[in-house]
């Protein structure tokens, strides 16, 4: 089934047999409606659109190949050259850009595992002492502490394998286990979180979640286990939420 245009802009449908076509004149009707009402909409989005306003679900396949036998160009959002001078008028439009500067790059010598100086002031006051807190002063800087610690956590290795150029493992370990206590690495991922989603426009704290569960096998030393009917698997089941 296709359709052919007259002279007066309507469309005429014309049945050459086989399988029936996934639009109707009217449904694509609607869908050049849509498309010059959203113009800088992807096809996912049209979809999602057409299948709001005129319930008819089609993949985006389907939409390309419509919107191409029907001859409508969507047009792309402009982009101004590198270098080119923003418009005054349009200036204030334009969304923030978050660029890389000096504090964003490591030193000459340092691990990829270590913070930046950017990163490491948005997450010092998580491992500093307070200042004016009684004690003795701190043997080890506290950032290479951090750095120590991420090392670990991100290469896998023992926590005696350390390389010379860190403080020694039980310092880094005895500060670890300390920040583990208090929360501090999840307290730096909700920091994490709350910025990457200030940066997208959207609230700092997600209103819906989704949860999600996966079945361990039980180790051999033993412990409180159970058996998931499911997937065959005696263990124990974790669960994890992400917004």
């Amino acid at each position: 089934m296709t359709q052919d245009r007259h002279g007066d802009g309507g469309l005429k449908t014309i049945n050459r047999g086989g399988r029936p076509a996934a639009l109707t004149p009217q449904h694509i009707v609607l869908l050049s409606e849509i498309v010059s009402r959203m113009p800088h909409a992807t096809l996912d989005e049209l979809a999602a659109e057409l299948d709001h306003l005129g319930a008819v679900q089609v993949c985006t396949a389907t939409i390309r190949r419509t919107l191409r036998a029907q001859g409508i160009v969507r047009t792309l959002p402009k982009r101004h050259a590198l270098g080119a001078p923003v418009q005054p008028e349009t200036h204030a439009a334009v969304a923030k850009r978050y660029g890389y500067t000096a504090a964003h790059r490591r030193e000459a010598g340092q691990y990829s595992t270590d913070l930046t100086d950017a990163e490491w002031r948005l997450v010092s006051d998580l491992f500093e002492r307070p200042e004016g807190s009684r004690g003795a002063p701190a043997r080890y800087e506290r950032r290479r502490l951090v750095d120590a610690c991420c090392y670990v956590l991100r290469t896998g290795c023992a926590w005696r394998l350390l390389p010379s150029s860190f403080a020694p493992w039980q310092a880094v370990y005895k500060a670890f286990v300390r920040w583990v206590e208090v929360d501090a690495f999840e307290q730096m991922q909700d920091r994490l979180r709350q910025q990457w989603r200030d940066r997208m426009g959207r609230s700092a704290e997600p209103s819906a979640a989704v949860i999600d569960a996966q079945s361990n096998r039980a180790s051999p030393q033993g412990g409180e286990c159970g058996y998931d009917a499911g997937k065959k698997v005696k263990g124990r089941k974790r669960h994890i939420v992400v917004d």
